[in-house]
């Protein structure tokens, strides 16, 4: 690479990481900021209903989470604390925030993976697969898509569950000790991305197959499935992959609905009890989590492109 590329991509790198940053700093801003504006007092959320504590107890509790300052200098010692790794203490779990998410991360996590690659493999075997064929075909796969999109993941993990577990009993009906019991959940949170990624995709496959490159790869006499796995679908992949970014990082909010359905253990539970418990602490780390999962999926989308399109990388 020259001196010019080289400061070109250190450029683009520190342009990221500003972004980055701003986003998370943005993030942090307004999750500090609900904080102050929801109703009630923290101390009494923290206390829990119906627990009877004098003025003076809460003075002290006051003073142990700093809740008696200035909001400049709550906000200034909050963004420190972010600064260091602490996350604060969970209202009514009387554990570390950072804790509480590692606990639960990795089920999520699972998930949302499996998910994605699910998600991914129905939606190009299935373009494939009608990309450029028979219009009936086309239509009964589209209609297929739409209701997939249509439908809400509670509703559909609940016929999964009634099909699949307790008339045919293949998989089990919640936990997640069990390899097979993360079939159904992934299933669920990957059929709405099936829909939209496969329509997408297909677009960008029947607008391939009209260009010049495929009629000369044709020429060559390379088969259609050749012509669309090796030259179509590069180039109808952007598309997608940008599509495909933004599904991955809204897992997060599908796998709310979805784990509690199931009954397993995840950050998606985890939301849920935050969120019913007025846990602020709790649950402004886990929407810094969001936000930093969605900063780490748009730099991997950026670098995804890289890798499907050439062209990109000399500019």
């Amino acid at each position: 690479m020259t001196v010019g590329q080289i400061s070109g991509v250190l450029g683009a790198a520190a342009r990221r990481i500003a972004g980055a940053v701003a986003v998370l700093l943005g993030a942090a801003t307004v999750a500090f900021a609900a904080l102050q504006l929801l109703p009630g007092d923290p101390v009494s959320v923290m206390l829990g209903p119906g627990t009877a504590a004098t003025p003076e107890v809460k003075a002290r509790i006051r003073d142990q989470f700093g809740l008696d300052q200035p909001l400049p200098v709550q906000y200034l010692h909050y963004l420190g604390r972010l600064l260091s790794g602490d996350l604060g203490e969970s209202y009514q779990l009387q554990r570390p925030v950072a804790g509480l998410i590692a606990d639960q991360f990795w089920p999520t996590v699972q998930l949302a993976v499996a998910a994605v690659l699910l998600a991914l493999l129905l939606a190009v075997l299935g373009t494939v697969a009608t990309a450029g064929r028979r219009p009936v075909l086309r239509a009964l796969t589209t209609l297929v898509e739409l209701v997939s999109v249509a439908s809400p993941s509670y509703w559909t993990g609940i016929l999964l569950l009634t099909a699949f577990s307790f008339q045919l009993r293949l998989f089990p009906v919640a936990g997640d000790g069990d390899p097979s019991a993360l079939v159904l959940p992934a299933l669920t949170l990957a059929l709405p991305m099936v829909g939209v990624l496969g329509q997408v995709l297909r677009e960008g496959l029947e607008n391939a197959l009209g260009q010049p490159f495929v009629l000369t790869a044709r020429s060559r006499g390379l088969g259609e499935t050749a012509v669309l796995l090796r030259h179509a679908l590069r180039h109808a992949a952007l598309p997608a992959v940008t599509l495909s970014g933004w599904l991955t990082g809204s897992v997060l909010g599908g796998a709310v609905l979805v784990e509690t359905v199931f009954g397993r253990p995840g950050i998606g539970a985890l939301t849920l009890q935050a969120a019913t418990n007025k846990d602020m602490p709790l649950l402004i780390g886990l929407v810094l989590l969001a936000a930093a999962v969605f900063v780490l999926i748009s730099t991997a989308v950026d670098l995804l492109y890289l890798a499907i399109d050439p062209r990109l990388r000399t500019r």
